[in-house]
């Protein structure tokens, strides 16, 4: 028996310049860090030798890799060539349409798991690499790269996507006193609503397309990211929340899709109360409210999110790995 665990991402800035359409035309770049909420998948034998046995949210059991509805499980097992008699569920803690790049982390968990059922290594970097080829190359999932480079390295990190296709993954160093203070002053509140990645990040793909001055947009914000690194390295973490705030606003422009007048709602409530910046996690259109709120403030910002759940976490500093295997 496998079990795998890949972790969930919090994006903070550059997102959107990690889909091809904009890093073959300009280099893109993402500020992130993965936290300790994770994606965790079981791989084991399976008694009967001519079926496979998939469980997740709903349970399926075939006899060929056509017949399976699931289409990662069904591509990734395809592309590894397992044959009927396994056996693979997963689980998450916390639901996919969030923001926090689930879907990668399942990926890159579940092929982990696959190689470590054979007895194989594959290192993060590859990893990364074949999720990006099973999500966007064969499912032709409208998505970036970010949330698997994030998803197997862990951390908190710099990444650069290159217009060959080629990503830099750049961990960021802060003092032990910093980290704990830039850990400490993050908040997530789950808005309440889910959302559809892929018609969000459709749309903001067909707007830089279109419109010249959405392309220049994200590249202000690839820009932005630049300079977030260097604010952290430079121990200005009140600075870092300005920042963070000044990206929301760029990127609540992109389309009308990414926001919407109670996120707006909270989001202002919360910088009334003390947050210094904030944003939605991921794509947009729902999911995980990221604030930044130094903590002798952070009480007056719990209260004026009372109706939202907050999410407590700690960063993730191992990335994919095998939590066990027998």
């Amino acid at each position: 028996m496998i079990v795998s665990s890949a972790p969930f991402r919090v994006s903070f800035a550059g997102g959107g310049s990690d889909i091809a359409s904009y890093y073959r035309r300009q280099a893109g770049a993402v500020l992130s860090c993965a936290i300790a909420k994770y994606s965790f998948v079981i791989v084991h034998n399976y008694f009967n030798e001519n079926k496979y046995h998939l469980k997740y949210t709903r349970t399926e059991l075939a006899e060929t890799l056509e017949e399976i509805a699931h289409p990662l499980l069904r591509e990734a097992l395809r592309m590894h060539r397992v044959e009927p008699g396994i056996e693979v569920a997963s689980v998450a803690d916390i639901p996919s349409g969030t923001g926090l790049g689930s879907s990668s982390s399942f990926s890159v968990a579940l092929i982990n798991a696959l190689y470590a059922h054979r007895s194989r290594f594959a290192s993060k970097d590859q990893l990364a690499e074949e999720a990006c080829k099973l999500e966007i190359d064969i499912l032709k999932e409208p998505i970036g790269k970010q949330d698997q480079y994030a998803a197997a390295h862990g951390g908190l990190n710099f990444i650069e996507f290159n217009s060959n296709g080629s990503v830099n993954v750049q961990p960021v160093v802060l003092s032990s006193e910093k980290m704990a203070e830039l850990e400490s002053n993050i908040l997530l509140f789950f808005t309440g609503s889910q959302r559809d990645t892929r018609s969000v990040l459709s749309t903001q793909v067909q707007a830089m397309e279109a419109d010249e001055e959405k392309f220049r947009t994200v590249e202000r914000m690839v820009q932005l990211a630049y300079e977030m690194r260097d604010i952290l390295m430079s121990g200005d973490l009140g600075a870092f929340g300005e920042a963070l705030h000044r990206g929301w606003m760029m990127k609540r422009s992109l389309t009308s899709k990414i926001t919407n007048s109670a996120i707006d709602e909270f989001y202002d409530a919360a910088r009334a109360a003390g947050a210094i910046g904030g944003k939605l996690a991921g794509a947009g259109g729902g999911g995980f409210l990221v604030l930044y709120c130094p903590k002798d403030r952070q009480e007056k910002v719990r209260q004026a999110l009372s109706q939202l759940k907050e999410i407590e976490f700690r960063f993730d500093w191992s990335g994919a790995r095998i939590a066990f295997a027998q």
